[in-house]
């Protein structure tokens, strides 16, 4: 197999790149150099536990899972002295204005790292020219019902190929898929902290996880005027950030979970949630 060719995995760990993974495993698509996932060092540790289960059964069947990493989101956030890659957080102004800030975390600390991998295991890492026509293939995981996410990627250097719409299935296929081999428990991949969980994600979160929970609070807490390098250089947030939707401190939110549509994670390419409206360049409101 020339590099040309290299064909490569961007696992999530949620259900479709998990499915994609099995079903390589198993022989019913063409299979992957290595599959690689880009760890946030804030996934829940439902998610690792399963990363955990499909690395050795990956290495079984001659399938690298790769971690790759830009930091540690939930520390470098808390950091003085790192730059703020924004999060979706929501924002009350002064005045009472509601919005949300930019998301920038998805670029930063997934689809960035995955890029330099591949860049890295064709034999250019950066700043090398990588040449025409070297190019490597990156399945993902997205399926017929969010056939509107598929889209090409921005760099020459990779094909994005979407396996599970060659094969005309639906999310609903995947999880009869999981369910059938054993893995009905497969996670969503997400940030302890994505201010787009539902309030059902909370209270699970808040009764099976209360360390997880209490971390989460204590990241509400601490980002609620700003980011710590923009306070550190005298730039406050005009107003509050939060990461619940109802824009309350996340200890005293009373939590109402309900019935909703089963959507997917936060994978690199298919996080199903529109970016807000960009907000200035610090981040403020109004």
């Amino acid at each position: 197999m020339t590099t040309a060719t290299r064909r490569y995995l961007s696992l999530g760990a949620g259900v479709q790149s998990t499915t994609l993974l099995l079903l390589a495993v198993q022989g019913r698509i063409p299979g992957f150099d290595a599959a690689v996932f880009a760890d946030t060092s804030w996934e829940p540790a439902a998610v690792y536990r399963h990363l955990d289960r499909l690395t050795r059964i990956a290495r079984q069947a001659g399938i690298d899972v790769i971690r790759v990493t830009a930091g540690d989101i939930r520390a470098d956030a808390l950091d003085p002295g790192h730059r703020f890659a924004s999060m979706p957080l929501f924002t009350l102004g002064p005045d009472g204005q509601r919005g949300m800030a930019r998301r920038q975390c998805t670029s930063e600390y997934k689809i960035k790292p995955i890029k330099a991998e591949v860049r890295r295991r064709l034999g250019y890492p950066h700043p090398a020219r990588v040449p025409a026509g070297v190019r490597a293939e990156m399945a993902i995981g997205i399926s017929l019902d969010e056939i509107g996410r598929a889209r090409d990627c921005d760099v020459a250097y990779m094909r994005n190929v979407f396996p599970l719409l060659d094969l005309g299935w639906r999310r609903t296929d995947c999880l009869r898929f999981l369910a059938d081999n054993g893995y009905a428990d497969t996670p969503k991949s997400s940030c302890v902290g994505c201010p787009f969980h539902d309030d059902r994600f909370w209270a699970r979160l808040k009764a099976d996880s209360p360390q997880e929970w209490a971390d989460a609070v204590a990241f509400d807490t601490a980002v609620r005027n700003g980011s710590a390098r923009a306070n550190a250089q005298g730039r406050p947030l005009r107003g509050e950030f939060f990461l619940h939707r109802q824009r309350v401190p996340l200890g005293e939110v009373v939590l109402r979970p309900r019935p909703q549509p089963d959507v997917p994670g936060c994978g690199p390419w298919t996080c199903p949630h529109h970016d807000p409206p960009r907000q200035d360049g610090r981040g403020e409101v109004g």
